[in-house]
């Protein structure tokens, strides 16, 4: 039950059961998951690869439709996609080959009808500024690196203005460094927008460092084990319970 105190949530995930087929099996990704999220959150699922953590992302993206549960937006039922969630995927190849980096940021703004002509330009380059690419406007994307095509990628999706970016796994793919790099960005523009994030990981110490809340997933199916609230990003303490808190459900091997 919500507390009547707090505004009302942002989105709300209620008993929600994950299914997919596959050609031998009824797989079930996620069983009776409940959680909340509130304006200017960096909500973070955290978990053991297979733990259904991004299908609960499609799943919030509209791209699922629950087997049991519900998942709601600004009190609206999520039943398909939308503008007002925007998705980060970790592949690089999400961006179109064929067009530049403001274009890429622009056509999503188009297409979308959010924005067009020069309103969808002005719009690109000021996010593309946001994420430190205005040298890079004219490139194109197999010219960049993969940290960069992130960072359009992140562009694009905070150029849309959306309710919740929602973010799978984006810095994965990336080298060591330029993952912490990417993560201290990340959070340097929340400090400036205060935009609300849906972040998935499968890293104890990306989820305390990105994330103002955690949600613990068991693995398969994923089930809530834990939530931990008002992590400090550069607290070495705090992240230090935090990570003893964690490590031993998410190390704890699944029987087969």
């Amino acid at each position: 039950m919500l507390d009547q105190t707090l505004p009302p949530p942002l989105l709300h995930v209620h008993g929600v059961t994950l299914q997919y087929k596959t050609r031998e099996h009824l797989v079930t990704a996620t069983y009776r998951v409940d959680f909340i999220v509130h304006c200017s959150d960096r909500f973070v699922l955290l978990g053991p690869s297979g733990c259904g953590k991004s299908t609960l992302l499609k799943a919030v993206g509209g791209y699922m439709t629950p087997t049991e549960g519900e998942i709601r937006l600004k009190g609206a039922r999520i039943t398909r996609p939308g503008p007002d969630r925007m998705m980060v995927f970790q592949e690089f190849d999400q961006l179109l080959p064929w067009k530049t980096v403001r274009q890429n940021v622009v056509f999503a703004l188009e297409t979308s009808g959010k924005l067009r002509g020069r309103a969808a330009h002005e719009r690109a380059m000021h996010y593309i500024h946001k994420v430190h690419l205005e040298r890079f406007v004219d490139a194109y994307p197999h010219t960049l690196s993969g940290g960069m095509k992130q960072r359009v990628a992140i562009a694009r999706g905070m150029a849309m203005e959306p309710d919740i970016l929602l973010m799978d796994e984006p810095f994965a793919a990336l080298d060591a460094l330029t993952r912490q790099h990417m993560q201290d960005e990340l959070l340097g523009l929340w400090e400036d927008t205060k935009f609300t994030v849906l972040f998935v990981t499968h890293s104890i110490a990306e989820a305390v460092k990105i994330g103002n809340r955690i949600l613990l997933l068991s693995p398969h199916p994923g089930q809530v084990k834990a939530e931990l609230n008002s992590v400090p990003v550069d607290a070495a303490d705090a992240s230090s319970s935090v990570l003893t808190a964690l490590v031993p459900p998410i190390a704890k091997p699944e029987s087969s």
